[in-house]
C-alpha cells in the first residue's frame, strides 16, 4: 500500500462518486446525457464505486472495460473536458490531498485517452 493508499478509503471513493454524480446530474452539459443512459443509478453508483476502488486501490471489483460503453455515447471532446473539471472539484473535496492529486491524474490520462481513441483516432467530429 503506498502512502495515497493508506490515506485513502472505499469511504472516501463512495463520497467522491456520490459527489461527483451530484455535480454532473445537476449539470446543464452533462446531466441530459447521464439522463438519458442511466436508468439504474444505485447500480451505477456500485460500478463507478468498484471502478475507482480498482483504480485508487488495487481492488479487483472491477472487471469491465468502461472505454466501450463511452464510445457509444453521444458526446464530444467539451463533455469530457467538463467531466473532469466536475471531477477534480469533487477529488479535491472528497478525498484527501494526495489521493485527490491522484485520482486526478488517472482521470485526467482516461479523458486524454477516449477522446483520442474516440476523436483524433477516427475522425469522429469533436
Amino acid at each position: 500500500m503506498t502512502g495515497t493508499d493508506a490515506q485513502l478509503t472505499e469511504e472516501h471513493i463512495t463520497a467522491l462518486v456520490h459527489g461527483f454524480y451530484a455535480r454532473a446530474r445537476a449539470d446543464a452539459l452533462l446531466g441530459p446525457v447521464f439522463a438519458a443512459e442511466v436508468n439504474d443509478w444505485d447500480h451505477h453508483h456500485l460500478v463507478i464505486r468498484a471502478f475507482w476502488s480498482r483504480v485508487l486501490l488495487g481492488t479487483d471489483r472491477y472487471g469491465g472495460s468502461p472505454y466501450p460503453v463511452h464510445v457509444r455515447l453521444p458526446v464530444k471532446a467539451e463533455h469530457f473536458d467538463r467531466w473532469l473539471e466536475l471531477f477534480r472539484e469533487a477529488a479535491a473535496e472528497f478525498l484527501p490531498p494526495a489521493a485527490a492529486q491522484t485520482a486526478i491524474e488517472k482521470a485526467d490520462m482516461m479523458a486524454a485517452s477516449f477522446k483520442a481513441g474516440m476523436f483524433t483516432l477516427t475522425g469522429r467530429d469533436a
